[in-house]
């Protein structure tokens, strides 16, 4: 389960992902495109390209 905080910071990727790319992809996406540490404590979301699927990642 994921707490929410007042204080975490929740990103939303607004491109689709390749969910094929697994956690180390989207940790990568992290960096790269939103230009966000992954360990940084936010909370990241992501969905596919049909819209039918969301991802979170979150690193405690």
């Amino acid at each position: 389960m994921i707490q929410v905080t007042p204080q975490m910071r929740i990103m939303v990727a607004i491109e689709p992902a390749d969910f094929r790319k697994g956690i180390d992809g989207l940790a990568r996406i992290c960096r790269e495109v939103i230009r966000v540490d992954p360990f940084s404590g936010a909370l990241f979301l992501f969905r596919n390209r049909s819209a039918t699927s969301v991802k979170a990642l979150a690193y405690d």
